[in-house]
C-alpha cells in the first residue's frame, strides 16, 4: 500500500487530538465554573429563605409560648398565627404552612389550607415529633418547577409544639444557569472551528518529513539500506531524520549477527513453559525469564553477569563441564530451608555456534517440590500400612504358634484367651483394610454421596443417645443444642460416621467420669459443630497433624485402645466432600476440641425442601 487514507493518517490524528484538548479544557472550565456558580446562586437563595423563615419562626415561638402560658388575651393562637403568617409570607414562598402538634394547619398563604389536617410527610413528622429541621430540593407536583422545601420546628424550650413548612421556587436560578451554559456552548463551537484550522496547518508541516521516512522504512524492510532521508531542520523532526539515517547504518551491522542470535532465541522460546536461564560461553548469566526469577528468588538485574553454578547453588562446581552436561542432562537442586521443602530440577542444553564451538548454555528449571512430597508421602504411607499390619500379624502368629505347639491348646483357660486375642487382632486388620478401602475410594472419587436436605438436630441427639447408652456413667455428655430445626444438604450416614469418629476419640482420651461437651451453633451460611473432651490434650505443634493418615498424638494409647489412625483422616475427606471445614484446638492438660462446619442450603434450595 503506497498511499495512506486521510482517515488513517497522522494528520487527522493531530487535528483530532488538538481539538479534543481544547474541548476538554473548555469542558473542565465550564463544569467547574457552572458547579461553583450553581452552588453560589443556590446558597444565596437558601440564605434569603432562611433569614425570612428564622424571623417567622421566632415570632411563632413567641405566640405558641403565650398560648401555653395563657398570656394571650386579645387573640387566639390560630388568629395570631394567621396574622403572623400574613405578615411574613411574600412572593418568595409558593407554599407556606404553620402546623400545630395535632398536624392541623393553623396558618398558610393559601387560605383553603387553613384548618385542615396535613398528611404529615416525613419531614413534618420529624419536626413535630423530634424537633428535627429538614431541607430538600424537589419538583412541585402541580407545576413541575423545582422548589426548595424547608421544614423547621417551633420549639417551646426542648419541646416541639409546631412546625413551619415552606416551599420556595428555585426555577429562576436554574434558568440563569441554562443561559450561561448556552453561552459556553457557543464559545465551545467557535473554539473547535479555530482548533481544526490550526490543526490542519500544524499537521501539514509535521507529516511531510514523516511521509519521506515512511518510504525509506519500506525500502529498508526490503533490504535496501542505500537511500538516505532528507533533513529539513534541527528541530525534533530533523533530529529524528538524522537518527533514522544513523539507524540505517547500524542495521547493516546488526543484520550480520541476527542468525546467531536467532538460534539462541529459538532455543529459549522452545522452553518457555518453565523457568529459562541463558548463559554465555563463560557460564555467566545473560538472560532469564520471569518464572526463573520466581523460582530462584533473584531478579535478572541481580543475577546478570554472575556464574550459573553460583546462582543455582551447584556445589563443588567452579566451571562448566560440557561433556558432563551432555551425559547427565539434568540435576536436582535443594533450595530448602528449616521451615519448607523446596526442590528445583535443572535441565541443561548446550548452544553451539556455526563452527560447532561451545557458545553458551540454556538451562530450563522447574519446581519438583510437590513431586518429591508426593513420593515421600507414598513411601511413608506404605511404611505405616506395613507397620500397622505387621503388629497384629506378629501377635496372631505368636498366639497361633503357642496353640499349634499343643501346650496351650489343651489348656481350657489359656486357649480361649489366645483365640480371643487372635480374633481381636483379625478384626483390627479388617477395620484397617476397610478404612484404607474407604480412603482409596474417596481419593479416586468413587464413593457416591447420597445427599439430601435433612434436619440435623435429631441426628445429633440420636448419636449422643447411642454413646450415652454404651458408656453408662463413666463419661458424661453435655449437650448445647438449640431446639430449632437446622436443615443441611448432607449424606446422613457419612456425617454420622464423622461424629462417631470424633466422639469415639474423645471417649478414648477422656478420664473416667470426664465430660464431653457437644455444641451446635447455626450461623448465617453454615452450622458449626464442636466436640470437646477433658483429656490430656495435644501439643500445639501436633494439633494440625491429627488429620493426617496414620498420625497419632499418643501412639501407645491409640494402639492399646485399638485405633487405626485413619478415623480423623476419613472424617476430613467426608467433610471436604460436603464443602465444609474441620479443624482442632487443644491445650495440654485441659483437653481437645474438634470443630467441623457444614454449609446450609441456599434459599432457593431450601424453599424446594
Amino acid at each position: 500500500m503506497n498511499t495512506v487514507s486521510f482517515f488513517q493518517s497522522i494528520r487527522l490524528k493531530i487535528i483530532v487530538i488538538l481539538t479534543l484538548f481544547i474541548l476538554l479544557a473548555i469542558q473542565v472550565i465550564g463544569a467547574y465554573f457552572g458547579q461553583k456558580l450553581e452552588d453560589n446562586l443556590l446558597e444565596n437563595h437558601k440564605q434569603t429563605v432562611e433569614e425570612r423563615l428564622q424571623v417567622l419562626v421566632t415570632n411563632l415561638e413567641e405566640a405558641f409560648r403565650k398560648e401555653r402560658s395563657e398570656e394571650s388575651e386579645d387573640m387566639t393562637l390560630a388568629e395570631e398565627v394567621r396574622y403572623i403568617t400574613s405578615r411574613y409570607s411574600s412572593e418568595i414562598f409558593s407554599n407556606l404552612q404553620v402546623i400545630d402538634s395535632q398536624f392541623r394547619v393553623l396558618g398558610a398563604n393559601q387560605s383553603d389550607m387553613i384548618g385542615k389536617k396535613t398528611s404529615g410527610n416525613n419531614s413534618i413528622r420529624g419536626a413535630l415529633l423530634y424537633g428535627y429541621p429538614d431541607e430538600d430540593i424537589r419538583r412541585n407536583t402541580h407545576s413541575s418547577d423545582r422548589v426548595l422545601v424547608r421544614t423547621l420546628p417551633i420549639m417551646d424550650g426542648d419541646v416541639s409544639v409546631g412546625a413551619v413548612y415552606a416551599e420556595a421556587s428555585v426555577e429562576e436560578v436554574y434558568n440563569q444557569l441554562q443561559e450561561i451554559n448556552q453561552i459556553f456552548l457557543n464559545g465551545t463551537i467557535l473554539a473547535i472551528v479555530i482548533s481544526i484550522i490550526l490543526g490542519m496547518l500544524v499537521a501539514r508541516s509535521i507529516t511531510k518529513p514523516i511521509t519521506e521516512m515512511r518510504k525509506q522504512a519500506m525500502g529498508m524492510a526490503r533490504g535496501d539500506f542505500s537511500r538516505k532521508v532528507n533533513v529539513y531542520g534541527q528541530d525534533e523532526i530533523g533530529q529524528l531524520a538524522s537518527t533514522f539515517n544513523d539507524m540505517n547504518d547500524r542495521l547493516k551491522l546488526a543484520n550480520q549477527t541476527t542468525e546467531e542470535e536467532r538460534r539462541k532465541l529459538s532455543s529459549v522460546l522452545s522452553n518457555m513453559s518453565d523457568g529459562v536461564i541463558a548463559a554465555d560461553e563463560h557460564g555467566r548469566i545473560t538472560l532469564m525469564n520471569a518464572p526463573a526469577t520466581q523460582l530462584i528468588g533473584m531478579s535478572l538485574y541481580e543475577a546478570k553477569g554472575k556464574l550459573l553454578v553460583d546462582v543455582l547453588q551447584i556445589e563443588d562446581k567452579t566451571a562448566i563441564d560440557v561433556e558432563e552436561l551432555e551425559e547427565t542432562g539434568s540435576v536436582t537442586i535443594d533450595f530448602s530451608d528449616d521451615e519448607e521443602l523446596f526442590l528445583i530440577k535443572a535441565n541443561f542444553s548446550v548452544v553451539q555456534d556455526e563452527e560447532g564451538k561451545f557458545g553458551g548454555l540454556i538451562t530450563v528449571i522447574s519446581d519438583v517440590t510437590e513431586q518429591e512430597k508426593v513420593e515421600r508421602e507414598r513411601k511413608e504411607f506404605v511404611s505405616n500400612v506395613s507397620h500397622e499390619l505387621r503388629t497384629p500379624l506378629t501377635t496372631m502368629r505368636s498366639y497361633l504358634e503357642a496353640l499349634t505347639d499343643g501346650g496351650a491348646l489343651g489348656d481350657k483357660e489359656l486357649a480361649p484367651k489366645f483365640l480371643q486375642v487372635t480374633q481381636n487382632e483379625t478384626e483390627r486388620m479388617i477395620r484397617l483394610v476397610n478404612d484404607l478401602l474407604q480412603l482409596s475410594k474417596m481419593d479416586h472419587k468413587e464413593k457416591v454421596m447420597y445427599k439430601k436436605i435433612i434436619d440435623i438436630t435429631p441426628v445429633f441427639h440420636l448419636v449422643l443417645d447411642r454413646f450415652e447408652m454404651n458408656t453408662g456413667d463413666t463419661i458424661h455428655f453435655e449437650r448445647k443444642i438449640s431446639d430449632e430445626q437446622i436443615y443441611v444438604w448432607m449424606d446422613q450416614d457419612k456425617i454420622t460416621q464423622v461424629m462417631d469418629n470424633i466422639i469415639s476419640n474423645a471417649i478414648k482420651y477422656s478420664p473416667e467420669g470426664g465430660t464431653i461437651t457437644f455444641q451446635a451453633v447455626k450461623g448465617y451460611h453454615q452450622v458449626r459443630v464442636s466436640i470437646s473432651d477433658q483429656g490430656l490434650g495435644i501439643p500445639r505443634e501436633k494439633v494440625d497433624k491429627i488429620f493426617d493418615r496414620f498420625y497419632r498424638a499418643d501412639k501407645a494409647r491409640s494402639r492399646e485402645l485399638g485405633g487405626t489412625g485413619l478415623g480423623l483422616a476419613i472424617s476430613k475427606e467426608i467433610i471436604d466432600a460436603h464443602h465444609g471445614k474441620i479443624w482442632a484446638t487443644s491445650q495440654e492438660g485441659k483437653g481437645t476440641t474438634v470443630y467441623f462446619t457444614l454449609p446450609l442450603p441456599n434459599r432457593k434450595r431450601g424453599n424446594n425442601r
